[in-house]
């Protein structure tokens, strides 16, 4: 297993980092970024994500379902920024109890989306948490990408750098993990990625049908968090195979995307 994925702090400032210079201006391009930007991060993990967003004096809440994580990045970014304007609990968005947070300018899922179950019911359900002329940015991962399995994390160390194995059948994909030494929790995780990963055209479609419109989307041949992660330069999908149905999601590391109600 790769050092970053067990180093939280590390981890932790790689989302820093890749959010300051990437993520931040990104946004910036679609929407103005001010004190008075109320930003919501689900599945903010330890938070360093929004650290960027504080630093500009925005007011922030994260959510996660993960106790020791929040605490971790609440202490991180307080010794970062004391002042910050920070609240991270944990809270299932859809509680009733989360309204309670009220509605926000900007909402980020970063690395998050490939993860949620029924993703057409999220895309509906988060309208309720934007303003009228609120945006969500989306980063994530396309399934059909060279590691959209994930399979970074394992410990078998030819698995967890082999591309495009996760798109085996579930059957051979599981017995390939077992076989490698992977224990019964790993594998159940392993397939769990396999059944809510999602590709660009999907999650395309998924975002019209719940009422948004894009204002933004890119797809990266380099993923702007390899930068940090790799010392890789950023570098966005070439237009021929961008255009491509399917085939791009081969060669899309990371989608990146903004999105607003559709107001017509």
């Amino acid at each position: 297993m790769q050092e970053r994925h067990t180093n939280k702090r590390r981890y932790f400032d790689e989302q820093v980092l890749t959010t300051r210079r990437h993520v931040l201006p990104y946004v910036q391009e679609v929407m103005p970024i001010t004190p008075k930007t109320r930003v919501f991060e689900i599945g903010s993990g330890e938070g360093g994500n929004l650290v960027p967003f504080l630093e500009l004096g925005c007011p922030c809440v994260g959510v996660d379902f993960n106790q020791v994580k929040i605490d971790l990045g609440l202490g991180y970014i307080k010794e970062m920024l004391p002042k910050a304007d920070i609240k991270m609990i944990v809270q299932d968005i859809y509680d009733s109890k989360a309204e309670a947070l009220g509605t926000f300018d900007l909402i980020i899922l970063r690395d998050v989306i490939e993860h949620i179950h029924d993703q057409g019911r999220f895309l509906k359900f988060v309208h309720k948490f934007l303003t009228p002329t609120g945006r969500i940015f989306f980063g994530f991962p396309p399934w059909r990408m060279p590691f959209g399995g994930h399979q970074q994390v394992l410990r078998h160390r030819l698995l967890n750098k082999l591309p495009w194995f996760h798109l085996l059948p579930n059957g051979a994909y599981a017995g390939l993990l077992r076989a490698a030494g992977e224990g019964d929790k790993k594998v159940e995780d392993m397939l769990e990625i396999k059944e809510t990963g999602i590709s660009v055209d999907r999650f395309s479609r998924l975002a019209k049908e719940a009422g948004f419109r894009f204002d933004r989307k890119d797809l990266w041949f380099i993923n702007p968090n390899y930068e940090t992660k790799f010392g890789l330069t950023p570098r966005k999908l070439p237009g021929v195979v961008d255009s491509v149905p399917w085939i791009k999601d081969f060669f899309s590391t990371c989608c990146y995307a903004i999105i607003s109600k559709d107001r017509n």
